[in-house]
């Protein structure tokens, strides 16, 4: 049997958790034994029906020739995820496919279009202060407010995703990634947001775990005081990134106690104004006493999950890998066709169009082709046939 025609259980199992599916939802809309899935999975049935794999393409919205092509190892170490306590598991898997799947389209990419080379300082210092200050230092940001930090980070060659969940649990993720062997960082955050100011600290806080964490841990595994700790300094390098001691304390001592100053504070740093109190708070300029008093405000008047200015203040999405898709087609070094079956042929990565799009956020129909790999009904020959 030649290779390319070996059904991979992997691929199926991963097909699986991207929907979102549990062994014995996909069994019942396969008409299936929860078991039969399960030994597909676990290889212990390595060669399922045509028909039914034709079946599992439909169901779960992957082309016949995915289930029988090999993984790609791309993902390295941990995954750190915001609310890693509260998030639940499947959703946690289900992303973790998509960064593997969009590694996968970076890998392709890179080898026809320059992306920028991860430009990440060797901090030696793990307080979050200091090693935020050098991240400034280092991309010369100097200690003016940050207009679009998602435009930063893909700039010093950190992978920027929106990713789209049923569930607000998850705020943003980052994940120690594989391109061309070397080793690379993706960030994730969720499309449910849209204000800059909200958004602006997600990816800052994963900045820090990048900047301060150790990657090769089973993060999981952390005990939760451990956990929590980390979440802190991530949170801390946050606020001192895109709030830098120098010239916010200027701005801010002007009327620190003031929730209308800060509303204009926020237009200038495009940062909440919860985040902006708490950073008066640690860089002296208001008491315990007069931060428990704001944050009691803000609650009474509704202001902890929407914040004035939030629907105005917004931000760019990322555009380096959409703009390197479109270069590509537009220099015709590919026809939409072409890019897709390359993907296929070259990267072990069978996707339909629309997928591709959703994972880097291509425009609907950028990709549209009728088919990706004809994948012929063929059967093997038995005894004297």
């Amino acid at each position: 049997m030649r290779e390319e025609h070996i059904f991979n259980g992997d691929r199926l199992k991963k097909a699986r958790i991207y929907r979102g599916l549990t062994v014995a939802e996909l069994a019942g809309t396969l008409d299936l034994q929860r078991q039969t899935v399960s030994m597909y999975e676990n290889k212990k049935i390595e060669s399922p029906d045509v028909k039914i794999v034709q079946k599992m393409s439909e169901v779960l919205g992957f082309p016949v020739k995915f289930f029988y092509e090999h993984d790609n190892n791309v993902i390295v170490g941990s995954t750190y995820f915001r609310a890693l306590l509260t998030t639940n598991k499947k959703y946690r898997c289900e992303q973790i496919l998509k960064i593997e799947f969009i590694t996968g389209i970076v890998n392709f990419i890179r080898e026809y279009v320059t992306l920028p080379q991860l430009n990440i300082p060797k901090i030696n210092s793990l307080d979050p202060e200091t090693a935020a200050a050098h991240l400034r230092k280092h991309w010369n940001l100097s200690n003016r407010p940050i207009e679009n930090l998602i435009y930063e980070t893909e700039q010093h060659g950190i992978i920027v995703t929106p990713f789209d969940s049923p569930s607000d649990c998850i705020d943003a993720f980052s994940q120690l990634i594989d391109i061309a062997g070397m080793d690379n960082y993706i960030i994730g955050y969720s499309s449910n947001k849209t204000s800059a100011a909200r958004l602006h600290f997600d990816v800052a806080h994963e900045l820090g775990h990048i900047c301060l964490h150790d990657w090769s841990e089973d993060i999981e595994a952390l005990p939760r005081e451990l956990f929590k700790q980390y979440e802190r300094e991530a949170n801390n390098f946050a606020s001192a990134f895109l709030l830098p001691e120098d010239s916010f304390y200027n701005d801010v001592r002007i009327n620190p106690l003031s929730l209308p100053y800060y509303t204009e504070l926020k237009k200038r740093w495009r940062v909440s104004i919860a985040a902006m109190i708490r950073r008066a708070k640690t860089l002296e300029l208001i008491s315990d006493d007069e931060y428990q008093m704001l944050m009691r405000t803000m609650q009474r008047r509704g202001l902890r999950k929407v914040e004035p200015l939030d629907e105005i203040i917004t931000t760019k999405e990322p555009s380096i890998l959409k703009t390197a898709v479109q270069i590509l087609l537009d220099q015709k070094v590919f026809s939409p066709k072409e890019f897709i079956q390359e993907l296929s042929i070259n990267y072990n990565l069978s996707l339909n169009a629309s997928e591709i799009e959703s994972l880097i956020g291509l425009e609907k129909g950028t990709l549209a082709v009728s088919n990706v790999i004809p994948f012929h009904d063929l059967l093997i020959k038995k005894g004297d046939e």
